[in-house]
């Protein structure tokens, strides 16, 4: 059963009687939290809780927002299975578009995403995904998907959809492009490869194969995580400790932005 989070910093001795909190590393005073924002958006599996809110609530959460600051004329909305479902969801909730399944993913392949080179990040799509043609012959099709880092795995999704038998593939990806690499520990790849620092990226859509590609803004991506932490924070505290705390929420968004929570050395 879920218990609580671990502190940051914080040492815990978990024992058959107890949880104990040995010691807390303290925070540099006044420096925010800086939480990785990306396990929200594709790392974390939905049922983790970080900060006292469940992923899937905020993958949801990050649809609906991209409902608003996307829509688009189509049929039906869909996912690029299966961290992209959650905001798939809340997309087609928002827009009052059908959510209809058009992918059917082989649970036996790895993660395409980390795969060291291009072709074999092509191939791993190729083996894992398969068409539900029956769902969205004929129709425009909202295809919602978690992020686009190199754009190597989204173009074969869409030829994919394309050759069988979708009128149109709008692509919406629930997290603003990726243009920094991360010197955090996660493995994204050089600030040369990723498909935001391309001249391609100026006509995405075209060279990924889509209709239309349109990202969550920065602004709403933050919104979406934050919005249940502050309303909490609002319920639990009085006002003057409120403001002592609210201003205190952080997470890092580096990838996106440039901005790096602590100083970088060479």
């Amino acid at each position: 059963r879920y218990y609580r989070e671990v502190l940051p910093g914080e040492i815990v001795k978990i024992s058959r009687y107890d949880v104990q909190t040995l010691d807390v590393v303290p925070r540099p005073e006044g420096d925010p939290s800086a939480f990785c924002i990306f396990e929200y958006v594709y790392f974390a599996r939905p049922d983790s809780i970080f900060e006292g809110q469940m992923v899937y609530s905020v993958r949801r959460r990050c649809g609906q927002q991209l409902a608003i600051e996307a829509p688009v004329e189509a049929d039906l909305v869909s996912t690029v299975p299966e961290s992209a479902t959650p905001a798939a969801l809340g997309y087609a909730q928002k827009c009052g578009l059908p959510y209809v399944e058009v992918l059917c993913k082989n649970r036996y392949v790895g993660r395409t995403f980390i795969q060291p080179n291009m072709r074999l990040r092509q191939l791993g799509v190729a083996k894992k995904f398969g068409v539900l043609s029956d769902n969205f012959k004929g129709k425009r099709v909202v295809i919602i998907d978690d992020s686009i880092v190199r754009g190597n795995t989204i173009s074969p999704i869409i030829k994919l959809l394309r050759e069988s038998g979708a009128k149109e593939v709008h692509i919406r990806v629930a997290s603003p492009p990726i243009r920094f690499p991360c010197y955090m520990g996660i493995n994204i790849p050089t600030k040369e490869e990723l498909i935001a620092n391309r001249p391609e990226f100026h006509d995405l859509a075209n060279y990924i194969g889509a209709d239309s590609v349109v990202y969550l803004s920065v602004e709403g991506l933050v919104s979406s995580v934050q919005e249940s932490i502050k309303a909490r924070q609002e319920n639990e505290n009085s006002l003057k400790t409120q403001k002592s705390r609210v201003g205190k929420i952080g997470h890092c968004i580096a990838c996106l932005t440039g901005e790096y929570p602590v100083e970088l050395e060479w």
